[in-house]
């Protein structure tokens, strides 16, 4: 696989007409020295004169689903408190002076906080063209040297290196064939690297999952959602050593909800009003398993 070839056809995404406007409003960005602060907020601060031409370009942009971000005045409360997830997460890894990937990056949230255990490098994941471009905007303030590629994880094993971290949250469930993406995440690590993945999965001792008939709480491209004990055996199917479950949660609207900056459905609009324990479709309310899988020496 041609990776240059394939990364100067989705170069081309950026000139799209719903993209193209966003593209140049970036140019717009006031230039400045600006102090960045990594914690549940990804913060940048600074000295900035046109502070509403700062927010009309990032209202441009919406809807922002993962964060959240403060820049300068201007809070983007986005649809996530991804730092819930990224807290609860936190006590299972480290990552300094490894080589790092984010898959289904979004627009790097999880990237810039991973700042903070000085990696040796970043490398987010995500054939998003809008995605990319709010990237671009946060870090036309936080100068990092995340690297972005418009790519999805099918281009994981083709990569110029491999990685002793991949991250994968939120992902696995919107596969048609999760055992294949399992096997491309193995074929993307160093020998003894780590993924730390996150998925829905359903109660249930047996080894079996949920094939929803249209949509799972409203989103079409759910395809399985398994039982951990079925989880299990796709990561072992896929030639991990090692599956370790880190932690379960249940989704709910203090982690995921509308805000100012997303005008969709969220959470609310996906459960049954009468019974939040279920979707609107009437299958179990998503829950949330969070894994580490290592990949053995061979």
């Amino acid at each position: 696989m041609n990776l240059e070839t394939i990364r100067k056809e989705r170069q081309k995404w950026m000139s799209w007409k719903n993209i193209a406007p966003l593209r140049k409003a970036l140019d717009t960005l006031p230039v400045g020295i600006w102090q960045v602060e990594l914690g549940d907020k990804v913060t940048i601060s600074g000295t900035c004169e046109d502070v509403l031409l700062v927010k009309d370009v990032a209202k441009l942009m919406m809807p922002w689903r993962k964060g959240p971000f403060q820049v300068l005045d201007i809070f983007i409360d986005t649809e996530w408190r991804s730092n819930i997830k990224y807290n609860l997460l936190r006590p299972y890894f480290s990552l300094k002076d490894k080589k790092v990937a984010d898959i289904g990056c979004n627009n790097g949230y999880y990237l810039f906080r991973m700042q903070e255990d000085k990696p040796k490098s970043l490398v987010g994941f995500d054939p998003s063209p809008l995605y990319k471009t709010q990237f671009d905007f946060i870090n036309h303030f936080a100068k990092s040297d995340i690297v972005y590629e418009l790519l999805g994880v099918e281009h994981l094993e083709f990569y110029e290196e491999k990685f002793d971290t991949i991250f994968c949250l939120g992902v696995l469930y919107h596969r048609s064939d999760p055992v294949a993406m399992l096997k491309s995440l193995y074929r993307g690590l160093e020998n003894q690297g780590e993924v730390i993945l996150d998925t829905f999965y359903i109660d249930g001792e047996d080894e079996m999952c949920l094939c929803p008939e249209s949509s799972y709480s409203k989103i079409p491209n759910i395809h399985f959602v398994p039982t951990i004990s079925a989880l299990k055996n796709w990561c072992l199917r896929a030639g991990f050593g090692v599956v370790e479950v880190l932690e379960t949660s249940t989704t709910n609207v203090t982690e995921q909800r509308k805000t100012q900056w997303m005008d969709g459905q969220s959470l609310e609009d996906f459960l049954d009003p009468s019974d939040s324990s279920k979707t609107i479709e009437g299958y179990p309310a998503p829950k949330r398993v969070y894994v580490r899988l290592i990949k053995d020496k061979k």
